[in-house]
């Protein structure tokens, strides 16, 4: 049981939304929510307060009647769920319940106790929200993708349980839930906030600390089958760079390879009278080779900053207004605009591209004769001309990276206003999350593929023996779910065993 106050981690997060774990409220947290639910009561008397007493948006400056400032809160959360495209998968769903729910617990939205009951019941109860993937501009928050959440909570929308969509109602009567009956300004509370983009945006961060992991071991792999000299990982060389990230990928680069008996000591082979006019082996290696350290590290300083800027944004009050019951007032401002998240995005999935690049070089190195002068055309185990190896794997390698390149483009700075020019400069941040998200997927079919290609070429050498003991042990994971490929066959099914595999794979180098 994970408790909840004001604050979660990342590790908090993982387990609650990926690993299903029950989560609760504790007391003191929910006397905070009560007092500024309580207190807004109170206040809003005779006073004019935007989303209490209001229209929203442009219609603002039209004061409602008393016996309207309810209906204006249903009005708000079915006018607005008007999303379209995919749905969010149950993943994503709890993330943004979560999200929401944390958002609440800073006491400062003047919800109820009620609302947050049904939220932790919700995520207790594996019950996602039918949110769809079209809608949010980032900017009034996640308005459009939020109200599909807020439909489902007040009963009037479609739940995802045990995989099967379903009403939210059904679901809620079949798992001894009430729907929410909204009080004071629970509608735009719901709506009102960053929480769809952040909760994406953390699963974006879980997967993209993975696949830097892995781009590490790939790379260190790679270097161990074209038995390549292991300076580009020294401490002198990389301790000459006064960057974080440089450093910690070369250290942990170190220890992959450390009990190798592939890598070459410069020293050794080189640092010796040599009479030769043309040395036969390479001096250098190719860049996707021996420079993952610089391009890795700024991946890694870049993950580090993302971690720190979205677990603030998840612990934060994200709504407007902010009701704080200890100062006794109420202030009005923007802090559903998005965009820490959405530039956060954007420069993860140009990061995650990066990866995927180096994959894709790698890939091509592995898989060209003619440059790594080591290996057969297409690291073929089988007749040459007759059998093509790992040949039409590539084409999908090469087609997805050159989509990720396409999708890299950023939305941060993509802004169009809307709602009567009153969201007159917006933050796209969902959009920005959803597409990281798919430069992500992405990114695993590439490393899926290039994980077969590293695994084919230690057959291919006969160096099983020869590698570190970490890197042993990522090829016999390999080979204990996939086959060599000998003989031809389709290839497809086994593509995507391999990236689910990676997707699932837990990884301990870096960032524990």
């Amino acid at each position: 049981m994970i408790n909840i106050a004001d604050s979660i981690t990342i590790h908090d997060f993982e387990s609650i939304v990926l690993r299903l774990e029950e989560t609760e409220v504790n007391k003191e947290t929910y006397k905070k929510i009560d007092d500024s639910f309580q207190f807004l009561n109170d206040f809003a008397r005779n006073k004019v307060i935007y989303g209490v007493n209001t229209g929203f948006g442009p219609m603002a400056q039209y004061r409602l009647k008393d016996s309207l400032v309810s209906d204006v809160q249903y009005n708000i959360i079915r006018s607005h769920s008007s999303g379209m495209g995919n749905l969010f998968s149950p993943v994503l769903g709890r993330a943004v319940v979560l999200a929401r729910l944390m958002s609440f617990c800073q006491g400062k939205s003047a919800v109820s106790t009620e609302l947050i009951s049904l939220l932790t019941s919700m995520l207790n109860k594996k019950i996602s929200p039918c949110i769809y993937e079209h809608g949010g501009v980032g900017a009034s928050g996640d308005l459009v993708q939020l109200a599909h959440l807020a439909l489902a909570v007040i009963g009037e929308g479609e739940v995802i349980v045990d995989e099967k969509v379903m009403s939210a109602s059904e679901a809620f009567e079949k798992l001894n839930i009430k729907p929410l009956k909204i009080r004071g300004r629970e509608g735009i509370a719901l709506l009102n906030g960053t929480s769809a983009m952040t909760g994406v945006g953390i699963l974006n961060l879980i997967s993209a600390k993975k696949l830097l992991e892995l781009s590490l071991l790939f790379s260190c792999l790679a270097n161990e089958i074209m038995e390549a000299y292991d300076d580009h990982i020294s401490y002198e060389l990389n301790d000459a760079k006064r960057h974080h990230g440089q450093k910690e990928i070369a250290k942990s680069a170190r220890i992959l390879v450390a009990d190798s008996s592939l890598l070459k000591s410069r020293e050794a082979e080189l640092y010796k009278e040599v009479k030769e006019t043309y040395i036969n082996e390479k001096v250098q290696e190719y860049y996707s080779m021996r420079c993952y350290p610089q391009i890795l590290g700024p991946v890694y300083d870049m993950l580090e900053l993302s971690e720190t800027i979205l677990i603030n944004e998840l612990n934060s009050a994200n709504d407007n207004p902010i009701i704080d019951a200890e100062a006794g007032s109420v202030y009005h401002g923007g802090n559903f605009h998005g965009d820490y998240v959405s530039l956060e995005m954007d420069k993860m999935k140009l990061g995650i591209t990066r990866l995927t690049m180096l994959a894709e070089r790698q890939l091509n190195y592995l898989l060209n004769n003619g440059i790594n002068k080591k290996l057969s055309p297409f690291i073929n185990l089988n007749e040459l001309g007759l059998n093509f190896g790992l040949q039409g794997m590539q084409f999908t390698a090469t087609s997805t990276t050159a989509e990720n390149q396409t999708l890299s483009n950023p939305m941060y700075v993509h802004s169009i206003p809307c709602n009567n020019d009153n969201q007159d400069i917006v933050s796209m941040g969902c959009n920005a999350a959803i597409i990281t998200k798919k430069v992500i997927d992405n990114a695993f079919d590439v490393f899926a593929i290039e994980a077969i290609a590293l695994a084919q070429a230690v057959d291919y050498l006969k160096i099983a023996d020869k590698l570190s003991s970490q890197t042993r042990r990522f090829y016999d994971e390999m080979r204990s779910i996939t086959p060599a490929v000998g003989i031809d066959f389709a290839t497809y099914q086994m593509q995507k065993e391999v990236r689910d595999y990676l997707y699932n794979k837990h990884l301990k180098n870096l960032y524990n």
